[in-house]
């Protein structure tokens, strides 16, 4: 294990893909009202639609601490690894990347590559895949960690909510675009630019929205071979018209995904929520995994 890639909990990757990869979690902390717990350990996303579909239902989330990543760090360097990529979503949504950061020093820099994806869910997910996937194929510590930040860079990220309360009560949105939003009726098509979430586009009616998320997506694959993620939250089947539909209009996908949102990034997108992640092609391809559909099923 020359070289171990870490992650957080918000990249959503498959379990199938983590044990293949021996991709390494660190959760983030999720809190339902007085409760607290480790986003997919003791919290999941069923527990968040059902606080947040409630009357007057709350959800916050926290960082791991510097410590939770030492612990981890340390694990895998004890276990052979020669050097960690630890790869995380966007410091301008969470102060996940700085702990990271501050628990490099505490194990080593030189040790520790820590990248900020500048994303999040699978926008984060397919850069800790590119990671995993060159170090799988024996690249070294930095062309792993050039590996996330090129796939990072080229990654795009759009999504539709029901509401932007959530986004707002969470200051990833600002309130004057979510008030705006409530006051006339919008369904915005949100997107990641930057590592923040802005409004890329407004339409009237949610239908409308995914209509032109999926127009979106199929502009951004421009032809050229591409992985998909589609997110959701509490809202299967949605999700599953909606990979349905991206199967038929891109002929060039290499792979897809479909999972659900866990907490962490739930809990600001809340319940309804759909979003498609499109990726480039991994550099390093490999045979078909569970819960890839590769092109020629599309």
């Amino acid at each position: 294990m020359p070289v171990a890639v870490v992650t957080d909990s918000t990249a959503y990757l498959p379990p199938e893909l983590l044990e293949r990869y021996d991709i390494s979690v660190v959760p983030l902390y999720v809190m339902l009202g007085s409760d607290s717990g480790r986003e997919g350990e003791s919290v999941g996303p069923d527990d968040v639609a059902r606080v947040l579909s409630s009357r007057g239902g709350r959800v916050s989330t926290s960082m791991p601490t510097p410590d939770d990543f030492a612990e981890t760090y340390r694990r895998l360097l004890d276990a052979g690894a020669d050097h960690l990529v630890s790869v995380h979503l966007s410091a301008e949504l969470s102060g996940t990347w700085d702990a990271a950061r501050v628990a490099a020093t505490h194990v080593g820099e030189q040790l520790v590559t820590v990248v900020d994806s500048r994303s999040a869910a699978m926008g984060n997910g397919f850069a800790v895949l590119a990671a995993a996937r060159s170090a799988a194929a024996g690249a070294d510590a930095a062309d792993v960690a050039e590996s996330a930040r090129r796939t990072a860079a080229a990654t795009r990220t759009f999504f539709v909510v029901d509401t932007l309360d959530h986004l707002r009560r969470g200051g990833r949105i600002g309130s004057a675009a979510a008030l705006l939003g409530s006051a006339l009726a919008v369904k915005p098509v949100l997107h990641v630019l930057d590592g923040r979430v802005v409004v890329l586009e407004k339409v009237r009616t949610s239908a409308r929205a995914v209509n032109r998320l999926v127009q979106r997506v199929v502009e951004e694959t421009d032809g050229a071979p591409v992985s998909l993620a589609v997110h959701h939250l509490a809202a299967p089947e949605k999700a599953e018209r909606l990979a349905d539909e991206l199967r038929e209009l891109v002929p060039t996908l290499h792979e897809l995904h479909v999972s659900e949102l866990g907490a962490a990034i739930g809990a600001h997108v809340g319940p309804g929520a759909v979003g498609v992640v499109v990726a480039p092609a991994p550099d390093h391809p490999t045979e078909p995994e569970d819960g890839q559909e590769p092109a020629a099923q599309g």
